[in-house]
């Protein structure tokens, strides 16, 4: 028997990867492809909603409540802009696929959201374009007397599923591109990273973003860097999971460079 070589060995090792990492990494029982995690899609806002959303220039808590207020105008547009595609997202892990003949996986569902029926299809398929192999996603929706199977986003990631992104339309009447989520984890570690990135063509605020690092750190585990691309200018938000405590840096708002620290009451104090 003539010995493998060169780009046929390449490929045979790539698809025996792929057979084994379908069964021990990114694949169930059944061999299809397990959903990335809820939190390669989205960003846990609720930690600052309660924030003070009216009144932040000024109090005790000014430091912690201006964090907030930052926090809560993207949760708040993102949860009007992605309210869909996220709920849709979320139905999906309750779902089981069903393989198809080209050897893709769909998962079909129906999902309420607000009082409406929206129908969605997650469709998965395993390929060899991105590097090291990996899986391509996209999710159809519809809604019945209004549209049909818009493809609302698509993405891909490696096959342990460990880093990949996500591609968000704006909406079934306006299709152009409005979000890119890129993500990683470090699965043994217990980490992750998140970050959305305004992609909406020729927009005034294409490329701003927020970028999102959830690690095991000390003193702050939660790292945080919201940048405002109309005034070319970042709010750091550095915070404890644990205690609670936090700091904000923002040039603009501050008039400085420097930390500005709550603690665990989410009371101004002094930074140490």
């Amino acid at each position: 028997m003539k010995l493998l070589r060169g780009k046929t060995l390449a490929r045979v090792l790539l698809i025996a990867a792929i057979l084994v990492l379908t069964v021990n990494g990114c694949g169930g029982a059944s061999g299809a492809p397990i959903i990335p995690p809820e939190e390669t899609f989205v960003i846990p806002f609720e930690d600052f909603e309660t924030g003070s959303l009216v009144s932040f220039e000024t109090g005790n808590q000014s430091n912690w409540n201006y964090a907030a207020f930052t926090v809560g105008l993207w949760s708040a547009i993102i949860k009007v802009g992605l309210a869909v595609p996220i709920a849709a997202f979320r139905a999906s892990f309750h779902n089981i696929p069903l393989q198809q003949d080209d050897g893709s996986w769909i998962w079909s569902y129906s999902v309420n959201i607000g009082g409406s029926i929206y129908t969605a299809e997650l469709h998965a398929q395993f390929t060899t374009e991105v590097i090291a192999g990996g899986i391509r996603w996209s999710i159809n929706i519809s809604k019945e007397g209004e549209y049909e199977d818009f493809l609302w986003y698509y993405g891909e990631c490696d096959l342990p599923a460990t880093e990949g992104f996500w591609i968000l339309k704006k909406s079934p009447t306006n299709t152009t591109d409005l979000v890119r989520i890129d993500w990683s984890r470090n699965i043994s570690a217990g980490t992750h990273a998140v970050r959305y990135t305004n992609i909406v063509p020729d927009g005034p605020e294409n490329g701003g973003y927020i970028d999102t690092q959830y690690t095991k750190g000390t003193p702050y585990d939660h790292i945080w860097d919201l940048y405002n691309k109309g005034e070319d200018n970042h709010t750091y938000i550095e915070w404890s999971s644990t205690t609670g405590d936090g700091r904000v840096k923002d040039l603009n708002k501050f008039g400085d460079d420097d930390w500005h620290c709550w603690d665990s009451d989410r009371m101004n104090v002094a930074c140490p």
